[in-house]
């Protein structure tokens, strides 16, 4: 328990240095293009197509025709913007994960690394392609199951739980991956994640929860997202961004140090077992 809370101070104080505020760009300034040339070329598009599916439902339909009867017409493009925006979200948080993990993550563990643990080895157990392989893997298993639980999410305990259960997952087998992809060996990797594997996933929930801050948001913003939505995407990658920077701050503390810890006691267990011979 010290060591999370230690590890998690740590990865507060180092979201603040300048260098990691910098590096928060680079996927800022990706995910903001990529997003917004989807809204630029598809916007009306994916609004056409949904508001012609929420037409085509009976019960949503005569929802609308009752509010139309109100003078509120305007309410039908509300929704239809809402529902696009809302299904934005997932691919903007995986895609600021996946920015993050390829961008950030070599940059924060090398930083950690020189200031925490200058003389820990480098065994480089993990390679550029395994990283991608498995943070790959590991994304498209939980997109599967955001959109196998979303009908789950009208359940409003539910809806507390699950996202940040999946997020949670997610963050852990990506970072826990690649904060020890070129200090540990790959046995020692395993071993590790084997080892600490309740405490990892305890911090990708709390990352998780996190995540959700920014999700916050869209619910305030409401129909001014909408408005304002290339503003309020662009302030949801970038808060996003942060989280996950936080996260890969937090898990190359907690990840380097347990490796050191292993290394150093190491010699103790084989002093032990020559004694016992």
């Amino acid at each position: 328990m010290q060591s999370l809370v230690d590890s998690f101070w740590r990865a507060v104080a180092y979201c603040l240095h300048p260098r990691v505020i910098g590096l928060s760009l680079l996927p800022l300034v990706v995910a903001g293009s990529l997003v917004f040339a989807f809204m630029f070329f598809f916007w009306e598009t994916a609004n056409a197509s949904v508001r012609a599916t929420l037409e085509s439902w009976h019960l949503i339909e005569s929802l609308l025709q009752w509010l139309d009867s109100f003078g509120l017409q305007s309410f039908r493009s509300a929704l239809t913007g809402m529902v696009v925006l809302a299904g934005l979200l997932p691919v903007v948080i995986l895609l600021s994960l996946l920015l993050v993990a390829l961008f950030m993550t070599p940059a924060i563990v090398r930083l950690v690394a020189q200031r925490r643990f200058p003389l820990l080895e480098k065994k480089r157990g993990g390679t550029l392609m395994q990283s991608v392989a498995a943070s790959l893997g590991a994304t498209l298993i939980a997109l599967v199951l955001i959109i196998l639980s979303m009908p789950l999410w009208l359940i409003p305990p539910l809806v507390m739980v699950l996202p940040p259960l999946i997020w949670g997952w997610l963050t852990y087998r990506v970072f826990g991956f690649d904060v020890l992809a070129d200090h540990a060996s790959s046995e020692e990797r395993r071993a590790l994640l084997k080892e600490h594997r309740a405490p990892m996933l305890a911090m990708g929930v709390v990352c998780g929860y996190l995540g959700a801050v920014p999700s916050l948001i869209w619910a305030v913003a409401g129909v001014a997202a909408i408005i304002f939505a290339p503003f309020v995407v662009l302030l949801a990658i970038w808060l996003y961004t942060l989280v996950f920077a936080f996260s890969t701050a937090w898990f190359t503390h907690y990840a380097l140090a347990a490796l050191q810890a292993r290394r150093a006691a190491e010699p103790v267990a084989e002093s032990a077992v020559l004694l016992e011979n």
